[in-house]
C-alpha cells in the first residue's frame, strides 16, 4: 500500500512540474473558449481609485504583465513578498514622477497612473532589482505600454499609457500575489 501511495505522489509531481514553466512572453492571450469568456474583476467605471493597505507591507514588483479579452485588456503587477497592497490609481494626461515631479514619458493620449503602497526596495528585500522600465503593450489594443515611474517612501509608481480613457477596475489576487487593473476597450 505505501509503494502504491509512494509512485501516486511522484506521478503527481512530475504532472505539475511542468507547471512552473518560467514564461518569458509578457502578453497572456485568451487561450480557450472559457478564458476568452473572462470578465473583468470589480466594476470598471471612470473614477480615482485608492485603498490603503492593511497591514504594514513589504513587497516588491517583480514583473507586468498583459492580458488581451474580449472587452477589455488586463495589466497584471506580480509582486513578491509579505502583505498585500495597497493602490492609488487615477488617469493623469501628463504623469509626473513622485518626489522630483518630473514628468513621466510615455506612449499615447492619456495614462493610469498607478501607485502601489506597502513596497520596498529589492535591496531591502534582499532581492535582485527585476529593472522593469518601459514594457511595451500588444499593438493595437487601448494599452499602449507601461512605464515604471520609481519607488519613494514605500510607493511604487507606474504609468499605464493609453489610446484614451476608458473605465476600468483595481483588484488584488493572491497565490501568487498581484494587483491587476482591467481596463474596458
Amino acid at each position: 500500500m505505501l509503494k502504491v501511495r509512494l509512485a501516486a505522489t511522484l506521478l503527481v509531481a512530475a504532472s505539475l512540474s511542468g507547471c512552473a514553466a518560467q514564461e518569458t512572453d509578457r502578453t497572456t492571450m485568451a487561450a480557450s473558449a472559457d478564458n476568452s469568456r473572462l470578465n473583468p474583476l470589480g466594476q470598471p467605471n471612470m473614477e480615482m481609485k485608492t485603498l490603503r493597505p492593511q497591514a504594514p507591507s513589504e513587497l516588491t514588483v517583480t514583473d507586468v504583465r498583459f492580458g488581451q479579452h474580449e472587452g477589455f485588456e488586463r495589466v497584471v503587477f506580480e509582486l513578491d513578498g509579505g502583505g498585500s497592497p495597497g493602490w492609488f490609481v487615477d488617469y493623469a494626461d501628463t504623469p509626473t514622477q513622485q518626489g522630483s515631479g518630473k514628468a513621466i514619458d510615455h506612449s499615447g493620449e492619456t495614462a493610469l497612473n498607478v501607485n502601489i503602497d506597502g513596497v520596498v526596495y529589492p535591496f531591502e528585500a534582499g532581492k535582485d532589482d527585476p529593472r522593469i522600465g518601459v514594457v511595451d503593450a500588444p499593438k493595437g489594443g487601448v494599452v499602449t505600454q507601461v512605464v515604471n515611474g520609481g519607488t519613494y517612501e514605500g510607493r511604487c509608481q507606474f504609468v499605464i499609457g493609453m489610446t484614451s480613457r476608458k473605465p476600468y477596475s483595481v483588484q488584488v489576487l493572491d497565490n501568487p500575489t498581484r494587483l491587476v487593473v482591467d481596463i474596458r476597450d
